[in-house]
């Protein structure tokens, strides 16, 4: 499944489709932000 920049996915590590960068979400609340090596803006779980 993936995910987009601003999507409130829960708490988890996300993988950047473009680059692989990891973000890490730590509450369920938290939006994901772009990627902030590329700006990409689609996320694995």
């Amino acid at each position: 499944m993936k995910y987009k920049t601003g999507e409130k996915p829960g708490k988890g590590s996300y993988t950047c489709t473009n680059c692989s960068t990891i973000v890490n979400l730590d509450d369920d609340s938290d939006r994901l932000p772009p990627c902030p090596k590329c700006n990409g803006v689609e996320y694995t779980k």
